[in-house]
């Protein structure tokens, strides 16, 4: 029975949900076919654990979803490279001009605005990537005591702010 005919029958009956309302409630929790439903949450861990921890089950499973979308595999693999680049080394600039490279190549539109962040404060990516020197406790403190300020938001003045931070 086609939805228009059931959605015309239902609203006779006093019915006022919509047609889209109808559709959604009948295809809801259904595969098409015999193919099991991947979410997207699904496909990212199939794509980001390493090859050899995935079962023989998601392998296949993702080797039929990348056969059909090859965009995640470029993905997975650009994602890959620039975590093997956080780790401080020299020669790490150089690689991220390539990674860089690469990723405009990709030309995947919902990196470029990591691309273009990347090349506004390339100076600071670059001696994040090279250096072993961090600011990670300072901002970590940062964090903390904005936190404080807002679980104190028109609470108090200073002087209470201030002894909050000192106690934690």
């Amino acid at each position: 029975m086609a939805v228009q005919q059931l959605f015309r029958e239902i609203k006779e009956l006093g019915s006022t949900g919509s047609q889209n309302l109808l559709y959604r409630y009948i295809t809801q929790g259904r595969a098409e076919g015999d193919r099991p439903v991947t979410t997207p949450r699904h496909l990212a861990r199939l794509l980001l654990t390493h090859p050899d921890r995935r079962r023989d089950s998601d392998t296949q499973l993702l080797q039929e979803l990348t056969a059909a979308c090859p965009e995640p595999t470029t993905l997975t693999r650009l994602v890959r490279d620039f975590a093997a680049l956080l780790t401080p080394a020299d020669g790490n600039d150089a690689k991220l001009t390539v990674w860089i490279t690469t990723l405009r190549a990709a030309d995947l539109p919902y990196l470029h605005g990591f691309d273009n962040g990347l090349a506004l404060d390339r100076d600071a990516v670059s001696a994040a990537l090279t250096l072993p020197h961090h600011n990670g406790r300072t901002e970590g403190v940062n964090t903390r005591t904005k936190r404080i300020m807002r679980e104190m938001h028109g609470r108090a003045g200073f002087d209470l702010l201030r002894h909050r931070i000192l106690l934690h």
